[in-house]
């Protein structure tokens, strides 16, 4: 989800190992460790799995169960030896404990908004809308030969020209990572290459290559179009996740775009020095 962009590794941190409960019916909740009388239940354990990375979360949870019980008894030791020691009564923990009671706010605020502006019909419109799109698309597979001047690519053409095999002379001459391919650049759609690099491409008839250099800011291509595609249209449980994240992120920048462009902020220097086009801070 977009929200890790704002989370802090100390909340991932926090939130990972927190110790929490959901309130459930005994039988169903039952309680799996006693820490100095304190009691863990099933929930507190499988709140700290669904909080875990990814990777982790992929571990079958009876395997991992033992790790985390003995994860949420440290945790849950160590706490009570700070308190004892009054690490909790400490100026730095008064600063943490700020810090992170901001971010779990920020947190929560941005769940908030994105349960409001993410519903089911938004991600079927965007998937529709996608899908139009998607249909009259098409991809098409590139090589490319990347040179660093201009009569150095003219001089690939005219061999090229002469019957020289493309993949060859991609592997003794091009530049570009994709040398060691043969040039092959595999399947792209529009907007996945820089312009003057697509225009080309897409101009091209399947087997041919460009007679004139291409050049971008990488330096200079002779390309050659190795195939064309229609574009597959996806099923929608297939990107459902991926157009939820898009939402989620877009109602997440414009929410806090709007809290921005309320507020009154001040921008200064590392030195502490204001910036040239920065306003006097509010009195």
């Amino acid at each position: 989800m977009m929200l890790s962009r704002y989370a802090s590794a100390a909340v991932a941190a926090f939130v990972a190992f927190a110790i929490g409960g959901n309130t459930v019916l005994a039988e169903e909740n039952p309680v799996v460790a006693v820490v100095n009388g304190h009691k863990i239940h099933l929930t507190d354990v499988k709140d700290a799995h669904g909080r875990l990375p990814q990777q982790y979360k992929e571990v079958p949870f009876d395997t991992i169960y033992p790790g985390l019980i003995d994860s949420l008894i440290d945790v849950r030791l160590v706490a009570a030896d700070a308190r004892r020691q009054k690490l909790h009564e400490s100026q730095e923990f008064k600063d943490q404990m700020a810090r992170i009671e901001e971010q779990i706010l920020q947190r929560m605020a941005l769940t908030q908004v994105m349960k409001a502006k993410v519903t089911d019909k938004q991600v079927q419109t965007r998937y529709d809308e996608a899908s139009k799109e998607l249909a009259g698309a098409e991809q098409i597979k590139a090589s490319h030969i990347l040179l660093k001047t201009e009569d150095e690519a003219k001089k690939v053409i005219e061999e090229l020209k002469k019957g020289g095999d493309f993949a060859k002379l991609a592997k003794e001459k091009s530049t570009g990572p994709s040398a060691s391919d043969g040039g092959s650049l595999g399947f792209f759609g529009k907007g996945q290459m820089v312009p003057a690099f697509e225009k080309a491409a897409y101009a091209l008839k399947k087997g041919a290559f460009t007679e004139s250099a291409i050049k971008t800011q990488f330096g200079w291509h002779v390309i050659k179009l190795d195939d064309r595609k229609k574009t597959v249209v996806p099923d929608f449980k297939e990107v459902e996740q991926n157009m939820r994240n898009e939402l989620s992120q877009e109602a997440g920048t414009a929410y806090i775009g709007k809290l921005r462009k309320a507020a009154d902020i001040t921008r200064f220097d590392a030195d502490g020095s204001a910036k040239k086009d920065s306003k006097p801070a509010a009195k």
